[in-house]
């Protein structure tokens, strides 16, 4: 990532801090704090989750006079550290810090956003400051390495069981022939159904009982949202293929456009072509999450939604829509909420003119098991959480591959896909027969989005005929990246995805 700015990279406290005044330009600012004696993976694990929290990374760094002498002569000078961190792509500003800590720096600097590596010995001190200064305190996890893996890979160190697993399927298929399969999705025209859905994460600091009452009073440290939904499946698809349709449905109050419109126009990748039709006098969906900061824990949440009428005039626009979208595209994703959206009419479309058609239908407090996958007659491509399919049949005792097939004959798919969490996946094809993919990561920080992410590699890859064991072993390593994300800070990236399965496979 390269400085915006024209301001050097590598600069002093009072430049930066006279540029950061100037330019307050709707920009995030970010800022660390550390002695970086050594660039060790903890450090660049702590900077590029710091970075995900805004637009620019400052770092400053503990100047040598605030160093024991001896880690001065048996290491590098501040000179030498400030080189080597400015060095670093994620960082956008480097500058010699004036003290010990970040607490002088935080004060001349005034950031949005200061992160903390864990185990800092300055914790307090410098909380007090950014929270002075107006900004907000995130607190770094801890750095859990991946001993067998490269250090931007997300996907964890394996047991026995999974490296048997992995070199019997190595054996049988390379890295190369499995992202083959992404590479060839390119050519695909892909129209994204389904329910847009702004995910809001606003993290708290636990303070205890309230005095009067018996709830759980929070301090509220900051918040972020993500595009999510069928627009995070649109932005998926995206990283593989040129040509990308979403269709969906927003808010619209008094006439005018929800407020969030701007934000999800802005969150859609570039190759995606946005189709959205607007619901009078209902918001647009909006899931809000209130999190304890550290650890990642999710106190409660928050639906901002109102279902659509199934013969109201929003509902004869997206059929008429449907109709003219349908065929024209080689493959249509649906990701079904059960909000409201995708009413009989639509899903009778969808059935009878997709070329290809790809189904999730998720279960979640708003649709209360309403929502299965019985209500597409026809689908292609089915993937589900072992929730979702055992829902279907109400049983939750039955054995798993016995309820695939049987569901799959009622919904005449020739490819079902069953994900598992750490249990990892069940594929079943109609002519090749059932295959087994244990989980690929042990890390997981957020299960928000991973069927969403799951579904947008899965359907890629089987519209084009991929085997079944390819089709889940990849879904395991996409379930796995998405994981160890939060929300959708992160969409699957092509180049990364090849990097983690040439490192779990060989070339």
């Amino acid at each position: 990532m390269s400085n915006p700015d024209p301001l050097a990279k590598r600069t002093s406290m009072k430049a930066l801090a006279e540029h950061l005044a100037s330019c307050r330009d709707g920009r995030r600012v970010v800022h660390c704090h550390a002695d970086f004696e050594v660039i060790h993976p903890e450090y660049v694990h702590y900077l590029e989750l710091a970075r995900q929290h805004g637009d620019l990374l400052v770092v400053s760094i503990t100047p040598d006079r605030h160093l024991p002498r001896a880690a001065v002569q048996a290491r590098f000078d501040e000179d030498a550290r400030a080189q080597a961190v400015a060095a670093l792509g994620m960082v956008d500003f480097v500058v010699v810090g004036p003290g010990p800590n970040g607490v002088l720096a935080i004060q001349q600097l005034r950031p949005d956003c200061f992160v903390q590596a864990d185990g800092s010995s300055a914790r307090e001190p410098e909380a007090e400051a950014i929270r002075a200064a107006g900004g907000t305190l995130v607190v770094a996890p801890p750095f859990q390495p991946a001993i067998t893996q490269p250090l931007s890979n997300p996907l964890s160190a394996y047991t026995p069981e999974v490296s048997a697993y992995l070199d019997q399927f190595a054996a049988r298929h390379s890295a190369g022939s499995v992202v083959a399969w992404l590479r060839g999705a390119r050519k695909l025209k892909v129209l994204v159904v389904g329910e847009a859905i702004v995910d809001e994460y606003h993290y708290c600091e636990t303070l205890g009982k309230s005095g009067k009452e018996p709830i759980l009073a929070t301090r509220f440290v900051h918040s972020e949202r993500f595009a999510g939904g069928i627009l995070a499946v649109a932005n998926n698809v995206a990283a593989f293929c040129d040509q990308v349709t979403v269709l969906t449905v927003l808010g619209r109050q008094d006439g005018q456009p929800d407020p969030t419109e701007p934000f999800i126009r802005e969150h859609l990748d570039p190759r995606v072509e946005p189709i959205f039709i607007h619901q009078d006098g209902a918001p647009t969906i909006r899931k809000r999450r209130y999190v304890e900061q550290y650890p990642l824990q999710k106190l409660f949440e928050v639906y901002h939604l109102q279902h659509m009428e199934e013969d109201g005039p929003e509902a004869r626009i997206l059929c008429e829509r449907l109709d003219a979208l349908v065929a024209q595209h080689d493959l249509v994703i649906v990701t079904d909420y059960g909000h409201g959206m995708l009413v009989p009419e639509a899903v009778a479309i969808l059935c009878r003119e997709a070329r290809f058609l790809a189904v999730n239908t998720q279960a979640n407090a708003d649709n209360q098991g309403f929502n299965t996958i019985s209500k597409y007659p026809r689908a292609d491509f089915v993937s589900l959480s072992e929730r979702e399919l055992r829902l279907e049949v109400r049983s939750r005792r039955r054995e798993t591959t016995s309820i695939i097939e049987e569901v799959a004959r009622k919904v005449g798919c020739s490819t079902m896909l069953i994900t598992r969490g750490n249990h990892g996946n069940v594929i079943f094809d109609r002519d090749a027969g059932i295959f087994k993919s244990p989980s690929l990561s042990n890390r997981i920080l957020d299960r928000v989005g991973a069927g969403d992410t799951v579904l947008s590699a899965a359907s890629l890859c089987v519209a084009q005929g991929a085997p079944a064991e390819v089709v889940g072993f990849l879904s395991n390593v996409v379930g796995a990246f998405a994981v160890a994300t939060v929300g959708h800070r992160q969409h699957l990236n092509l180049d990364k995805l090849n990097e983690h399965l040439t490192a779990i496979l060989g070339s």
